[in-house]
């Protein structure tokens, strides 16, 4: 390699030696002297001189100019030039010591460099470098910035030598890939070999404890930091401040927030954004405005924070007005803010705004590239989310872990197996790396698209499964009805030492529920509570309470939440509501349903289950009310929608629809449908009708439902034998579960329905679910 290609091609203006040694002299002065960062045009100049003098003319060893050059691109943004030093010294065979190590992994965690920061991780052990703490705590910084958390571990558990740094270290790239129970057992760990942390270990314990939201811990870290120091630093305030808003106690947080003597925009930005993550609004703006008119200029990290929040908590209002200050003020719209915009308009719903974001930016790369796919998703505009993507490929732009998570997360959500495989293969073929996150991803498609199959051969092929990996697949199998099979890959995990989570017993509880494991759901929620002291949830008891609602026991149901330690929320109730829909219990029923309106009187569902329930009980005029009630309020029913994938699109179905190009060939193949059901003896179930009409109409009405008229599309469009997937946003009518098995067995297809509550593999007239739904 040429080194005057990193160099700069403009005339330096170091003339002479002097000037080098004395720019050279910027990373190389004293700690207790002021520190001077070069610029990248100073690096350049320097560079250009470098190669003109040979690295000569200095009293400066070449080693330590290297170094200089390294370090200088790599703080100024520029790994790449950084990097491609480190390949041609590598090259030349010229000396890499341990001072130069560090900085060429810094580099290599800038661009996510992987492979070289492994090749330079080898080239270190077989030189001998390792044993220095400080070449060591780079490679594990480095491996936690590139999402390698397993490595990271292995290199701390073999170190020759740990330092405050190296338990630091470890516990932010813990709390940065979310792993926050690693990261609270290697404090625990420390404490117990008496290490003292440094301020930076403080500050990443604070961050940890905020993420968890673990208030308690939190002020027991204040605590200690208070004993154990003369006086918090500022980072360590800021830090706090942060904590303490994050856990909801914004008055704490403002009680140090005006505690401090001096207020920088690192301790505004921590208050303002804290406000806006606990909705609080009105003061976070105020407090904005305050900070304007002290004359504290807000930086891109602020203006950064504060955008991520708004999108966190969907404050599209307040989201837009920081938009406007940052145009107005001409302040320059950087990728990453860019990024944050898109991803703030995307959670709120404002796909256009996100789009005009978006396509003001020139230079693209993935991360923005990412979060408009991931904005598209969250609208549920399927199309556009794979065109994008598709047209980010075209532009040469590689997927990376996000945009795969996202696509594959967007294919779950619709159903769409044949999206999801050919994401799998584009995986494949760029040679994403496969994080346990995107692993996750993967599974999660594959059950949630109906091939649980291709899911639990996806889960035996890993070795490296964390808890959300055994989570999932569990959470899937219960989905397709395999409570066994769920409780027996529990009984697994256990034997392989994992310890599960109160996610895991969520889903293992939704698995007894769906399959009727009546007596063992209540085993495994006795366990949670005495083999692994966990306290239940809500979600916990809700699932309790829906478990023993399916089964009829609604006496037994209602003792639970009659006993509950917690205040019932609509979890508890709306699943007493669902069992007591099923097993025609109007008097409980109507009890739950009245509760749900006080506690959430715009949910359509609650009124029009409520609704249904007076219908089954022929209470005409009870359902005129309620419907009334409905309309006064501006609340609408959710329609039934039906999804089906074919030929690499989705095509969705709403009752009666008439907007589909191919709606009259649907129309003649469901007339075909009900003319072979009843030959079939089939005889329609008027009961799922819940409308004061005649029996005729009623009967019309449930021919076309949505999941019918996706079936009778997926008969026309699709060969015969091939099995035909639909995804519905409400739960099966029975009319059509029944319908759907006498299809099943007339057609010889495989239909598999997966509704809001789970999977239903229909096949040669019986159901996976046994009736059991």
């Amino acid at each position: 390699m040429d080194m005057m290609k990193v160099a700069a091609t403009e005339k330096p203006s170091l003339s002479s030696p002097s000037a080098l040694a004395s720019t050279i002299k910027f990373i190389q002065i004293p700690k207790s002297e002021t520190f001077l960062q070069p610029t990248l045009e100073q690096t350049r100049q320097t560079h250009a001189l470098m190669v003109k003098t040979h690295f000569n003319e200095t009293k400066f060893s070449p080693s330590a100019q290297f170094n200089f050059l390294i370090t200088s691109y790599t703080k100024n943004s520029q790994p790449h030039s950084a990097l491609d030093i480190y390949t041609y010294l590598r090259r030349m065979d010229y000396e890499v010591d341990n001072f130069m190590v560090p900085a060429v992994l810094k580099a290599c965690s800038f661009v996510s460099n992987t492979q070289l920061g492994k090749e330079i991780h080898g080239f270190a052990v077989k030189n001998g470098l390792t044993e220095d703490v400080f070449v060591s705590n780079a490679l594990i910084q480095m491996y936690s910035e590139c999402d390698s958390v397993l490595s990271a571990r292995l290199l701390f558990d073999n170190m020759y030598e740990r330092d405050a740094v190296s338990w630091s270290t470890m516990i932010r790239c813990y709390v940065r890939s979310k792993l926050y129970m690693e990261a609270l057992e290697m404090i625990r760990k420390m404490q117990i070999l008496q290490i003292r942390p440094s301020e930076v270990a403080m500050i990443s314990m604070i961050t940890l404890f905020a993420d968890l939201m673990d208030v308690e811990m939190g002020k027991a870290m204040h605590a200690y930091v208070t004993r154990n120091l003369e006086k918090m630093s500022f980072q360590l305030t800021t830090a706090f401040i942060h904590m303490y808003a994050k856990s909801g106690n914004l008055a704490s947080a403002r009680l140090l927030f005006n505690g401090l003597n001096q207020k920088t925009v690192v301790s505004w930005t921590a208050m303002i954004a804290g406000y806006i993550h606990c909705n609080k609004l009105e003061e976070g703006m105020k407090l904005f405005a305050r900070m304007i008119e002290e004359r504290i200029k807000p930086n891109e990290i602020t203006l950064l924070c504060l955008v991520v929040e708004c999108g966190f908590v969907g404050a599209l209002e307040l989201g837009k007005q920081l938009h406007v200050y940052i145009l107005r003020n001409g302040i320059c719209l950087s990728l990453a803010l860019a990024t944050a915009l898109v991803d703030m308009y995307g959670k709120c719903g404002e796909i256009r705004n996100a789009r005009a974001v978006f396509d003001s930016v020139k230079d693209k790369d993935v991360m923005i590239w990412s979060a408009m796919i991931a904005a598209y998703a969250q609208t549920h505009c399927i199309d556009q989310a794979f065109d994008l993507f598709v047209k980010m490929r075209e532009n040469g732009v590689r997927p990376n872990q996000v945009t795969m998570t996202t696509m594959l997360s967007l294919c779950a959500e619709t159903g769409a197996l044949d999206m999801g495989k050919w994401v799998h293969t584009v995986i494949d073929r760029q040679a994403v790396e496969m994080d346990t996150i995107l692993k996750t991803a993967l599974l999660e498609m594959y059950a949630k698209c109906g091939d649980i199959d291709g899911a639990w051969k996806l889960f035996r092929e890993v070795k490296d499964r964390d808890i959300g990996m055994w989570n999932t697949i569990m959470a899937g199998l219960g989905m397709h009805g395999c409570g066994k099979e769920a409780l027996e890959l529990f009984s697994e995990m256990e034997r392989e030492g994992v310890r599960p989570n109160d996610i895991t017993f969520i889903g293992l509880l939704n698995a007894c529920s769906h399959a009727g494991l009546v007596e063992e759901g209540k085993l495994i929620f006795e366990k949670m509570v005495h083999a692994f002291a966990l306290v239940p949830k809500i979600e916990h008891y809700g699932c309790m309470v829906d478990l023993l609602g399916r089964a009829g026991l609604l006496d037994e149901a209602y003792g639970i939440i009659k006993s509950l330690p917690i205040r019932a929320n609509s979890i508890i109730w709306s699943a007493l509501l669902a069992a007591c829909k099923l097993h025609h219990n109007t008097v409980l029923g109507e009890m739950a349903a009245r509760q749900l309106v006080y506690l959430e009187p715009q949910n359509c569902g609650y009124n029009v289950s409520i609704s249904n329930i007076y219908a089954v009980a022929n209470r005409w005029n009870d359902v005129a009310e309620v419907r009334k009630a409905m309309k006064n309020k501006g609340i609408r029913k959710e329609p039934g929608l039906s999804c089906i994938e074919v030929n690499g699109y989705v095509h969705e179905f709403i009752m009666g629809d008439k907007a589909h190009p191919e709606i009259e060939k649907i129309n003649d193949m469901v007339s075909e449908m009900g003319n072979k059901l009843k030959e079939a003896g089939y005889m329609a179930d008027t009961s799922a009708v819940l409308r004061n009409i005649d029996e005729e109409e009623k009967e019309t009405a449930l021919n076309y439902h949505s999941e019918k008229l996706a079936i009778a599309f997926g008969l026309i469009s699709t060969a015969p034998g091939t099995p035909i997937q639909i995804v519905k946003n409400l739960r099966v009518c029975k009319d059509c579960h029944t319908a759907t098995k006498l299809l099943s067995k007339i057609y010889q297809r495989v239909i598999i329905v997966r509704d809001r509550k789970r999977f239903h593999h229909f096949r040669d007239g019986t159901c996976s679910c046994g009736d059991y739904w």
